[in-house]
């Protein structure tokens, strides 16, 4: 039997992601994720002009051109922008960093890597966000006759009305969840950071119907809560799939750049009609779980409406009407909502 050897490249990613990131650098599993996605990215990049699979590719195959032609290939044939270019060379620059310690014979290779620049002068876009009525379209053109359509209702509504990052809501375990007033969820995020989300109680009430048809026996609080059809924990790849599908289906595309949305235009989503409800930016920040308060007023320039009122409050006289954005959240009732929590 022919059997491949294992290459010092694959050795070395293998210690990478066990050892390396989680031990000595500490880093979170969402942010050890990240980094995965680049790095997974990148060989299957350098694989492809090979020829082969990534698993035959070796330390010789990493050199600072094919890193500069991937970063070209993010930007030119992925459409990526100048920050996610900058996060995946982050990770290559890690783990560059990370051979040149244990392979040192090529400490050549490895600083020449690392020496590759970010790209400076970036201006941030504006977060892409759904109007109210693009949620309602995105919501109505789920089949809730199959058991894989209310899934992906609960699943879309849960993250629409917490705002949380896709990995948050598919760590979800059925303890994690209060389905009794006053009704909530526990959500780790970034830096192991956890926090409490209210949740309204139609929210809970999906939940509640989702978990009840999984489960029979009382002993499932370990168990996730957003599974595939093989019960494994749904994949935020899964997650993309579905969006997309939905959008398509119901024609429905972000306020600003008429573009499909992607899962986490649905945090932004929640972040603008929080704001557009009248909710501050301190609690905005607690309930997105932002790790400073500049994070969130990118959203209050990212909305025609916001602005609009802004105007309407400074020179009243300009405009004929006030009419009240149409907005997700109903202003009175979440203050209330929130006091008692």
């Amino acid at each position: 039997m022919n059997r491949r050897r294992v290459t010092d490249l694959g050795a070395a990613v293998v210690q990478f992601f066990e050892s390396y990131l989680p031990t000595q650098r500490g880093m979170s599993r969402h942010t050890i994720r990240g980094y995965r996605d680049a790095i997974v990215m990148l060989l299957q990049f350098v694989a492809r002009r090979h020829g082969g699979g990534i698993e035959t590719l070796d330390l010789v195959d990493l050199d600072a051109e094919v890193v500069e032609e991937f970063l070209r290939y993010l930007e030119v044939e992925r459409h990526n922008g100048v920050a996610t270019r900058n996060v995946r060379l982050a990770a290559i620059h890690t783990l560059a960093r990370f051979l040149s310690g244990r392979h040192p014979d090529r400490l050549g290779t490895w600083q020449a890597i690392i020496a590759i620049p970010f790209k400076r002068g970036a201006q941030q876009r504006p977060p892409e966000h759904l109007a109210a009525d693009a949620v309602k379209a995105l919501l109505d053109a789920i089949d809730r006759s199959t058991a894989s359509g209310q899934r992906d209702y609960a699943l879309l509504v849960l993250l629409f009305n917490t705002g949380a990052r896709v990995q948050e809501v598919l760590d979800l375990r059925v303890r994690d969840v209060r389905l009794d007033p006053p009704q909530q969820v526990r959500l780790n995020g970034k830096g192991s950071k956890m926090r409490v989300c209210p949740i309204w109680p139609r929210t809970a009430q999906l939940l509640h119907e989702l978990v009840n048809r999984r489960f029979d026996a009382q002993d499932a609080a370990d168990v996730p809560i957003f599974v595939n059809q093989r019960g494994e924990p749904l994949s935020r790849f899964g997650v993309r799939y579905l969006l997309r599908k939905y959008a398509t289906r119901s024609g429905v595309r972000t306020a600003q750049s008429q573009r499909l949305p992607h899962p986490h235009s649905l945090r932004h989503t929640t972040a603008v009609h929080l704001l557009k409800a009248g909710v501050d930016f301190a609690t905005i920040s607690q309930w997105l779980g932002h790790a400073s308060l500049n994070t969130t007023m990118r959203y209050a320039r990212s909305d025609l409406d916001l602005k609009r009122q802004a105007l309407s409050q400074v020179f009243p006289e300009i405009l004929a009407t006030n009419a009240k954005a149409h907005v997700l959240f109903d202003p009175g009732g979440l203050r209330n909502w929130l006091r008692r929590l």
